[in-house]
């Protein structure tokens, strides 16, 4: 790829160091503190989820839709309360960017023994290759897959080329599936009742979840999504809560290694992730909408909504954009994606992740634009 195709969010004003998403962010109410949301009304530690578990739940929800398009009703509550219970959110280990696990997360050897409360063996089906037992299965993972069903359901959940069940994005996303089967509608209570009873078959089991997730969902589901071309780009964004910024990072793919360097130093090329237009250009890509590569450029694109107009001109979906002169579109520095209620997914700046900010974070609101 040319180097011109990979700049980031550099503006037309790079020669004097007007750049995207590095400027001063004034955060405002809990989402300053809380990292990253679940919506623009729950929040990690309101959900008590550490908050790189809460993205990859969301990230494997908002997916279902390429593996099993008649799954109804998957969301991230769902994901959670199986993981409230497996691994209590892989309480006390460590999850990086990526989604890694370590250590890595295993169950008692299923040896018959009855240790842990297993009474039959199985026997080693990969040969220790995930669980570390060449003899007896363990369960692997945040979601404690055996390795058979690992191999049977396993997803690529952040699309990063290996299918790993120590990885939280691949779990979520596997998980997702599983419970799908083959086109559960999980809005139906019986139904969701039926798609956990298949994940353990215990009664204690499914009550345990329920209760989970029934909390998750008495904390809100966040922002009302529209449906359509809207929501899908939405979803998108909101999905990649918690990825790391990467100063140039991020395509029509999603996340990738940006370029060197950021004014504050960041190497891109050291990390996976997004910057505000790499963001942006993705979510609109899930809707087959192409998108210039930087945020001046974006202004571009489709209705645009003068800063005159004021912020509540913008609708859910409005490209958000911040510049040096609200009538200068060469002088805009960054971009966000408008979820309503006077908040955007947004990838803030170096050493921040995606999540979920008031468009009041940053003081230079310069007008939106406006493409479905």
């Amino acid at each position: 790829m040319k180097r011109g195709k990979k700049m980031g969010c550099l503006t037309l004003l790079l020669l004097v160091a007007a750049v995207c998403c590095t400027g001063p962010v004034l955060l405002a109410g809990a989402h300053s503190q809380a990292g990253p949301t679940a919506g623009a009304g729950v929040d990690a530690a309101a959900a008590g989820i550490p908050p790189r578990m809460l993205a990859a739940y969301l990230t494997g929800a908002s997916r279902i839709g390429a593996h099993v398009p008649t799954c109804q009703g998957m969301r991230w509550q769902i994901l959670a309360g199986i993981a409230r219970v497996e691994s209590d959110h892989a309480s006390g280990h460590t999850v990086s960017a990526g989604g890694d696990i370590t250590p890595p997360i295993t169950g008692p050897r299923l040896d018959g023994s009855g240790a842990g409360g297993n009474t039959t063996a199985i026997r080693d089906t990969d040969n220790g290759r995930w669980d570390g037992d060449s003899e007896y299965e363990r369960a692997v993972g945040p979601f404690q897959f055996l390795p058979e069903t690992f191999r049977a359901y396993g997803k690529d959940g952040n699309q990063d080329g290996v299918t790993d069940p120590h990885n939280a994005d691949d779990a979520a996303a596997s998980a997702a599936v599983y419970l799908c089967g083959k086109g559960r509608d999980l809005t139906v209570r019986e139904e969701l009742r039926a798609a956990i009873h298949t994940y353990n078959r215990s009664w204690a089991y499914v009550d345990d979840v329920l209760s989970g997730i029934d909390r998750y969902d008495a904390l809100g589901a966040g922002p009302q999504i529209p449906s359509g071309n809207v929501g899908t780009v939405i979803q998108a964004a909101l999905a990649q809560q918690g990825i790391p910024y990467s100063w140039g990072g991020g395509n029509a793919q999603g996340r990738s290694t940006g370029i060197c360097c950021s004014p504050r130093g960041q190497d891109g090329r050291t990390v996976n992730g997004f910057d505000c237009s790499g963001l942006t250009l993705y979510a609109y890509a899930q809707a087959g909408i192409d998108l210039p590569r930087t945020a001046a450029a974006q202004a571009g694109a489709g209705h645009r909504i003068p800063a005159s107009a004021g912020p509540g001109a913008l609708l859910p979906g409005d490209l958000v954009f911040y510049g040096y002169s609200p009538t200068d579109d060469s002088t805009i520095h960054h971009v966000g994606l408008y979820l309503g209620d006077g908040q955007m997914i947004n990838a803030p700046r170096p050493g921040k992740p995606v999540r979920v900010d008031p468009i009041t974070a940053l003081p230079d609101y310069a007008g939106g634009a406006r493409l479905l």
